[in-house]
């Protein structure tokens, strides 16, 4: 099980007809939701007024956690709920490397704030950075701590005596943890805008 965030984007189309039905609906789903452990929060917005097309978006801690609200009985009677009126339905994941570049502020509209607004913003979430990009990003991150790493050992008795292998090891398990909790982290929040500019606003 992973142990990072999972951001999972939907796209639903419902009966024109039964918009108001809709409405409820899908705020029923985000309460039912907000009551699981790792839950971190939700957006839905319509594609316009007159719009049938409905974008949801949604992220948990961790698979482990999605995982229980996907299965839940909660979810499977508020997904009967809807039968009769979702016409299609379509969405997709964020996991591995790519959701170490996700801005959970981004793409996500609170549900009061769709309301009262009124935009016809989409809530799926902005592509992922090219695979350079994210390249770049880890290098940056890991070229420094394992500099510094090796030149704190490299003093230490005995460790140059070390197999190559062994040696690889110890530093490997101790920079994975600090580039995944602290160091990629903090590099991808100051490269935000290289990562993911924002398009000019006309």
């Amino acid at each position: 099980m992973t142990t990072h965030p999972i951001t999972v984007s939907i796209r639903r189309e419902v009966d024109p007809a039964r918009i108001a039905e809709a409405t409820a609906w899908v705020q029923t789903g985000v309460n039912l939701a907000n009551r699981y452990p790792g839950f971190l929060g939700s957006g839905w917005v319509r594609a316009g007024e007159q719009s049938a097309v409905w974008h949801m978006l949604y992220r948990f801690a961790s698979e482990e956690t999605l995982e229980a609200w996907e299965q839940s009985p909660e979810r499977a009677w508020w997904i009967s709920m809807g039968e009769g009126f979702v016409r299609s339905e379509r969405s997709r994941r964020r996991t591995g490397i790519e959701g170490w570049f996700d801005d959970p502020a981004t793409g996500s509209v609170p549900v009061a704030d769709a309301a009262a607004s009124g935009t016809g913003a989409s809530s799926e979430p902005p592509p992922a950075p090219p695979r350079w990009k994210q390249a770049v990003t880890i290098w940056l991150g890991f070229f420094p701590i394992n500099l510094a790493l090796a030149s704190l050992l490299a003093p230490v008795p005995g460790w140059d005596e070390l197999p190559l292998w062994l040696r690889t090891l110890a530093m490997t398990l101790a920079l994975t943890p600090i580039m995944t909790y602290w160091v990629l982290p903090w590099v991808t929040r100051m490269l935000r805008g290289w990562l993911a500019p924002h398009p000019a606003r006309g």
